[in-house]
C-alpha cells in the first residue's frame, strides 16, 4: 500500500488548534538554538554563553547615572530626552548596558529610558533598572494588555493579536504605540555607544520624520513585490529598525492588520514581520537614515575590539563579539 503525506502548514495547524506558542516552544526554538550551536561550535557556543551570564552579573555593578541628572544646580536647564525599549528577563541587562552607554555619551541632555515589559520583567529586574537610571518609566504587562485590549481588540484584529501572542517582536511596535501620541525612538537592547549619537540627539530634540538605520542587507522576510503592493510604494531596501523612531498616532492599525493577515496567507510568518511592516510604514513618507559607517549593523571583531565608530548593533555573527568584549567598555 503506497501512503501519500500531505505538505502540513504549522502555522495554519497550529493557529486552528490555538498552539501557536507551544508549537514555537516544542519545534522552532529548539531547532534554533541547535542551529545555532552546530554553526557557531560546540566550544564556541559555551565561551558565549559564559561571557554573556558575565555580562548579565556585571550589569548589577553599573552605578547609577542619572543621581546627578536629578540635580537642580546641574540638570534643571537640561531637555528631557526618552529613549524607549521593549524588555524583559532575557535582555534587560542588555538594555541597562545600552541605556548606560547612551548615557555616558550625552552630556548636555537628561535621558530617561521608558521600559515596556515584554510580560517577563520580575520585580528584581525593575528595581534593577531604577536603581540604575532613577527617572526611568516602567510600563508593566497588565497596564499594557488593558490599552491593547481596548485599542486592538481581539475580534477586529485577530491577526496582529495572534502575532502579539506568539511573536513578542510585533510588540515593539503594538505595545509602546497602540493608544499613545507623539514621536518615539525605540532602540534594540543589543546595541551599544562609543560616540556622541547627534544624529540621534538633534532627531530627539525636533522630531519631523521617522528614522532608522541601515542593514548589511535586505532582510523582510517577504518578497519585494508582496510589500511593494501592500505599500502601494516602492519600499527601500535595507531599512533596520534597530533604531526606529514613529510618530504614534500615524499608525495606521486597520490596515496593519490587513498587511499582516495578507502576508500571512500568502507566505507565511516570518522572524523578520515586524521589519517588514515598519519598513511599509516608513517608505511612504521622508526619513531620518542614520549613516551606516557610522551606526553599524554586526561590526567585525576588529571594529568590536576597537569601536571607531558611534554605534554597534549585535545581530548575527557579531553576538560572539559583544559577549565577550564589547560590554567590558562600561563595566567597572
Amino acid at each position: 500500500m503506497v501512503v501519500f503525506f500531505k505538505k502540513i502548514d504549522l502555522y495554519k495547524l497550529a493557529k486552528r488548534l490555538n498552539l501557536g506558542s507551544l508549537v514555537y516552544r516544542l519545534y522552532y526554538a529548539p531547532r534554533s538554538f541547535f542551529k545555532r550551536i552546530f554553526k557557531k561550535g560546540i566550544v564556541n557556543s559555551f565561551i558565549d554563553e559564559q561571557e554573556k551570564s558575565k555580562m548579565q552579573r556585571a550589569a548589577y555593578n553599573i552605578q547609577p547615572i542619572t543621581t546627578n541628572q536629578d540635580n537642580p544646580n546641574n540638570q534643571s536647564n537640561k531637555q528631557l530626552l526618552e529613549i524607549y525599549f521593549l524588555t524583559g528577563k532575557r535582555f534587560w541587562y542588555q538594555t541597562c548596558f545600552c541605556a548606560y552607554s547612551m548615557s555616558t555619551q550625552v552630556k548636555d541632555y537628561r535621558l530617561r529610558p521608558v521600559i515596556y515589559d515584554d510580560g517577563s520583567l520580575s520585580n528584581e529586574y525593575q528595581n534593577e533598572i531604577i536603581r540604575i537610571f532613577p527617572n526611568a518609566k516602567i510600563n508593566l504587562k497588565h497596564e499594557i494588555d488593558e490599552c491593547i485590549n481596548k485599542y486592538l481588540p481581539r475580534d477586529k484584529f485577530p491577526y496582529l493579536r495572534e502575532r502579539r501572542d506568539n511573536y513578542p517582536n510585533i510588540r515593539k511596535l503594538t505595545d509602546i504605540h497602540v493608544g499613545s501620541q507623539g514621536w518615539k525612538l525605540i532602540l534594540d537592547s543589543d546595541m551599544l555607544f562609543f560616540k556622541p549619537p547627534t544624529i540621534l540627539i538633534d532627531w530627539l530634540r525636533n522630531p519631523t520624520q521617522p528614522c532608522h538605520m541601515l542593514d548589511v542587507e535586505t532582510a523582510y522576510g517577504y518578497s519585494q513585490e508582496l510589500i511593494n503592493s501592500l505599500a502601494k510604494t516602492n519600499v527601500p531596501e535595507r531599512i533596520n529598525v534597530g533604531i526606529c523612531g514613529l510618530k504614534s498616532e500615524n499608525i495606521d492599525w486597520d490596515e496593519i492588520e490587513f498587511w499582516c493577515k495578507t502576508m500571512i496567507e500568502q507566505q507565511g510568518t516570518s522572524y523578520y514581520q515586524e521589519q517588514a511592516i515598519i519598513a511599509m510604514i516608513m517608505a511612504r513618507q521622508p526619513c531620518t537614515v542614520v549613516p551606516d559607517l557610522d551606526y553599524i549593523v554586526m561590526p567585525s571583531r576588529a571594529e568590536v575590539m576597537n569601536p571607531r565608530t558611534t554605534l554597534h548593533h549585535y545581530v548575527a555573527d557579531s553576538k560572539s563579539w559583544y559577549f565577550r568584549y564589547a560590554w567590558k567598555f562600561f563595566s567597572l
